[in-house]
C-alpha cells in the first residue's frame, strides 16, 4: 500500500519507521527481515530504520525485543526513539517508588521477560525487586536505553514516539510531550512545519495526514506491527 506524503526525504534517502513493539519479538524479527528483503530488491544509497519507542511491556518478550534492537543500532546505526514506556523503566531502575505505575502499564511481563516477578509492590519489595532488575539487566540493556533519543529529522519529517506541543518551537519542545501527548496533538490540524511520524495511540491501520503519520497499531494485542518505508514522497507500508 503506497501513499504520497506532502513532504519529502532527501534524495538517495530511505527512512524504515517502525511502530510501537510492546514486547513482540517475533513481530519485530518479521520487521527486520521484510526490511532486509526490501532493501535487497530495491537498493538505497542510505537506508536509516527508526524505531519510534514503547519496545517493552505487556507484550510477552520486551528482553528479546531489546535483544534485536542493541543489534540494529550497533551494526546497522538504528535510530531508537525513547517512549513513555521506556522512560517508566528508566524511572524505575532511578527510583522503586515507581513499581505501582510501571505495573500499570504492564511492567510485570517486562519483568517476567528478565526471570523476574512481583508479588507485593510495597517499597521493602520493591526495592529488593529493583535491586534483582539492575543485576538481570545485560550491559548492552544499559546501553541500549543510554543512547535512546526523543526526536529524529530527517528531510521534511519529524519522528518522536507520542508527538509536539502545537505551536511550539521544536527546540522548545517540553521531552514529556514527545512521549505522552495526545489529544492535543492529535486533534491539531496545523501545520507543524515538518510531517510528524509517531506511535504511542492505537490506530486500526496506519493513519496517514496531511500533517501526521499514526503507524501504532497496538502489535501487542492486533499481532500486527507496522513499518513504512519513506522515500522522496512516497510511504509505502510493507
Amino acid at each position: 500500500m503506497r501513499f504520497s506524503s506532502l513532504g519529502a526525504l532527501p534524495p538517495g534517502v530511505r527512512v524504515y519507521a517502525v511502530g510501537d513493539i510492546h514486547g513482540r519479538a517475533d513481530l519485530l524479527a518479521d520487521i527486520v527481515d521484510r526490511i532486509e528483503s526490501d532493501i535487497r530488491r530495491r537498493p538505497i544509497e542510505r537506508a536509516i530504520e527508526v524505531y519510534l519507542g514503547d519496545y517493552i511491556d505487556r507484550g510477552p518478550d520486551s528482553k528479546g525485543v531489546i535483544d534485536q534492537l542493541a543489534v540494529r543500532m550497533v551494526r546497522h546505526g538504528a535510530v531508537c526513539l525513547r517512549g513513555n514506556h521506556e522512560s517508566v523503566f528508566e524511572g524505575f531502575l532511578a527510583d522503586p517508588n515507581i513499581l505501582p505505575h510501571w505495573i500499570q502499564l504492564g511492567g510485570l511481563q517486562t519483568l517476567a521477560s528478565y526471570g523476574l516477578s512481583s508479588r507485593s509492590s510495597d517499597i521493602g519489595a520493591a526495592i529488593a525487586l529493583q535491586r534483582s532488575l539492575r543485576m538481570a539487566l545485560p550491559r548492552t540493556h544499559q546501553l541500549f536505553l543510554q543512547c535512546l533519543q526523543n526526536t529524529f529529522f530527517c528531510g521534511d519529517f519529524l519522528f518522536v514516539h507520542a508527538g509536539i506541543r502545537p505551536g511550539v518551537p521544536f527546540n522548545e519542545q517540553n521531552p514529556h510531550d514527545l512521549i505522552w501527548i495526545r489529544e492535543d496533538f492529535l486533534s491539531s490540524e496545523q501545520q507543524h512545519g515538518k510531517i510528524v511520524v509517531h506511535g504511542h495511540t492505537p490506530v486500526p491501520h496506519p493513519d496517514i495526514r496531511h500533517n501526521r503519520i499514526n503507524i501504532d497499531t497496538g502489535a501487542w494485542r492486533s499481532g500486527v506491527l507496522t513499518c513504512v518505508a519513506i522515500e522522496a514522497s512516497s510511504v509505502l507500508v510493507l
